[in-house]
């Protein structure tokens, strides 16, 4: 598989619009191999970008992370079963759920699945206070994994002072996105990633 796998620090930080721009961008498919909540990351984003979208996978439907949503659903997320279905041909952004250690299952993390794909990271991150600390200790663990980072997309109101950290400190490059209100088509074409 070739692409890039899109992370957060946390959930609601970007990831879906950092993925969506990134598809646009650089004309890549969108896959997103665990999907919890009734909402559909895929179809959104579809509908922002026009892009091929492989939807298989773990589709769960309450909005929690995998390993409670499998539970309450009484199953367990087979990792190997998901990896298996991932498309082999192509170029792909692959959106991850929650952040780096969110529980996939008892024994298997996000990060596992991270490394098991292989893929370059990028990293959406909050502009706001907090966002350091959560975006260094998520380049940290990355690494220690010995995942590449492609780079942090802080998504947000502008912080240059937060911005200026995360790339001294984090040894990375950081680009922005702004929080698109209205999230329409024409505002994803007008951003590059």
């Amino acid at each position: 598989m070739r692409g890039v796998f899109v992370t957060g620090t946390d959930t609601g930080v970007g990831k879906t619009v950092t993925a969506a721009v990134l598809a646009s961008s650089r004309g890549w498919g969108y896959w997103k191999p665990i999907q919890t909540g009734a909402e559909s990351d895929t179809a959104e984003v579809a509908r922002l970008t026009g892009c091929r979208v492989w939807d298989r996978g773990e589709r769960l439907p309450d909005p929690v992370s995998p390993h409670l949503a499998a539970k309450r659903v009484g199953k367990e997320i087979d990792v190997d079963a998901i990896v298996a279905q991932a498309p082999f041909s192509g170029q792909w952004v692959v959106e991850g759920a929650g952040g780096v250690l969110v529980p996939i299952n008892d024994a298997v993390k996000m990060i596992d699945l991270m490394v098991m794909l292989n893929l370059p990271v990028i990293v959406a991150a909050r502009t706001t206070l907090g966002t350091i600390n959560h975006t260094l200790m998520t380049l940290q663990t990355l690494r220690a994994q010995g995942l590449e980072v492609e780079k942090v997309v802080m998504v947000g109101e502008p912080n240059p002072d937060n911005k200026d950290a995360i790339e001294f400190y984090g040894d990375v490059v950081v680009e922005e996105l702004p929080w698109m209100e209205p999230l329409t088509p024409e505002g994803v074409r007008a951003h590059t990633l």
